[in-house]
């Protein structure tokens, strides 16, 4: 056996005994979701999905009739708000915002997780000069703020008790 492959072996075993585990989804105690109140084509409720048809427990469904639970959002929205300005009236720093509001109920009604909100901000210098790039950290910022949110809502779906 070569040297090189003993070293593979031996890294992949020190790797295994110490317990590493790669991240995954975690585990739902329903079985299946719908989502109800996005927008239509909303990137968060993609991403949601994704993450939730990635565990190992759940799907999303798209009727209500196949459905064990509803997750629905209230309120989505991002807002651009003016923090900085020079005396000349130049922009210099802008806070992002991203909001949403959700529930989870299950088909009988009852709420398992009630209505919540999560909110989450990042500033942003600004540029003039630079503005084209600033509008790409501004869509990277935003996107980033999406993940938050959605590993945020999958750590709530998973403090439901199954029911």
């Amino acid at each position: 056996m070569s040297a090189r492959r003993f070293a593979l072996l031996a890294g992949v075993a020190l790797l295994a005994a110490c317990g590493f585990e790669l991240r995954r989804a975690p585990e739902l105690n329903f079985k299946t979701v719908q989502l109800k109140g996005f927008k239509p084509l909303s990137p968060l409720a993609t991403e949601l999905k994704r993450s939730i048809d990635a565990s190992r427990t759940t799907q999303v469904v798209d009727g209500p009739q196949q459905a064990q639970v509803v997750l629905e959002a209230l309120a989505d929205s991002r807002e651009k708000s003016v923090v900085a300005s020079t005396a000349t009236g130049e922009v210099r720093e802008l806070q992002l915002r991203s909001r949403i509001s959700f529930r989870l109920r299950s088909l009988a009604g009852k709420e398992l997780i009630t209505a919540t909100e999560i909110v989450l901000s990042r500033d942003m210098s600004y540029n003039e000069t630079n503005a084209l790039a600033k509008e790409q950290e501004e869509a990277l910022l935003y996107r980033a703020m999406q993940s938050d949110i959605v590993a945020q809502i999958m750590r709530r779906l998973a403090s439901v008790p199954a029911f």
